[in-house]
């Protein structure tokens, strides 16, 4: 991890490389065509690029009637604008009739640095997620990011492309197969998985290595597109480490991390518990309130009743926390919780 290279400068080389390859592609820009390095693509092709000034909102409905007529748009402005100012002509003219627009959030998540609160966003995931047939691509470096360009030119859906300003390190090789909606295993570990993507990603590696001198075994997980969200990857990881970090520069409420309470499954053994009678509560997060949905006693050596059983253990999807009381016989009969907390999924 020694050259650094911002993403947005990357997605400029990449635009430009797309646009030989495929003439229908073509760019526009609301006045900052410079700080997004739409401008390198404009040079080449001004015939292909349209300056909408500062009018985000005028941008994307260009942006869907060139889509309409079979050209591949590329929208490009700081994701705080694209995302905020021009929200309901993307859910309208380009999510809703899942038009073949691209969008480039440049300068995404707190990379704008000096220009303050107003020019940061850390809901533009959030907001992008949500909507329908919204394909969600955060790459994490120049090398992914050009994979992701060309990746998405040959895609045909809206998607939302999220870049960074400040540099980072390379941590992809140029071998990778980058796969839309397919997550990466980019380091193998057993004791706890971290998901990451963005800026993050370099993070987490780096927190691994620290992990590893501690004799802690980290498993990183690239998850370079956020929707569709490859839960199959994520939860193959959770059930071997049991523990799941999320490394990501937006808010949690919606963003990857919120995959948590929508796609792990726990499985759960009391069978090795040494007292006669066991006590399963199950809690899920109702309307945003944790609520205990189950609870049931049974003898220690039979099946809880209720609930599915796979290979002597049950699984149990989208639980937020479990506890598991017994009156375990090495405490003198005295009840025992064991506690286990999912929220970190």
């Amino acid at each position: 991890m020694t050259k650094k290279v911002a993403t947005r400068d990357a997605y400029g080389q990449a635009l430009l490389e797309l646009g030989e390859q495929n003439p229908n592609v073509v760019a526009l820009d609301a006045d900052l065509f410079r700080s997004t390095k739409a401008n390198i693509f404009a040079e080449r092709y001004p015939e292909r690029f349209f300056e909408m000034g500062i009018a985000e909102q005028d941008m994307v409905s260009t942006a869907a009637g060139l889509a309409a007529g079979g050209k591949i748009p590329f929208v490009n402005t700081f994701a705080v604008f694209a995302t905020g100012h021009a929200f309901d002509q993307i859910r309208q003219q380009l999510a809703l009739p899942r038009l073949n627009v691209k969008i480039a959030g440049s300068s995404a998540g707190i990379t704008q640095g000096p220009d303050g609160a107003t020019h940061q966003s850390v809901v533009d995931v959030a907001l992008m997620r949500a909507l329908p047939n919204m394909t969600v691509v955060v790459p994490a470096d120049a090398v992914e990011t050009r994979k992701a360009v060309l990746a998405i030119g040959d895609y045909d859906g809206p998607v939302y492309l999220r870049l960074g300003r400040m540099e980072v390190p390379i941590v992809i090789g140029e071998e990778h197969d980058f796969r839309l909606g397919q997550a990466d295993v980019l380091r193998t570990g057993s004791d706890v998985t971290i998901c990451a993507n963005g800026v993050m990603l370099h993070i987490a590696l780096k927190a691994a290595e620290e992990l590893a001198s501690q004799r802690i075994s980290a498993e990183v997980i690239d998850v370079h597109t956020v929707k569709p969200l490859d839960a199959e990857t994520i939860v193959a990881s959770a059930r071997r480490t049991k523990a799941v970090v999320t490394a990501e520069a937006d808010v949690v409420s919606i963003g990857a991390a919120d995959v948590r309470h929508k796609v792990h499954d726990l499985t759960l053994s009391v069978h090795n518990l040494a007292g006669t009678q066991v006590t399963v509560r199950l809690y899920k997060l109702v309307n945003g309130v944790e609520r205990k949905v189950y609870q049931q006693s049974f003898d220690a050596t039979a099946d809880p009743p209720g609930l599915p059983v796979i290979n002597g253990t049950w699984a149990i999807h989208g639980v937020l926390r479990v506890t598991v009381q017994s009156n375990n016989a090495a405490d003198n009969g005295k009840a025992v919780d064991y506690d286990y907390m999912l929220e970190a999924m």
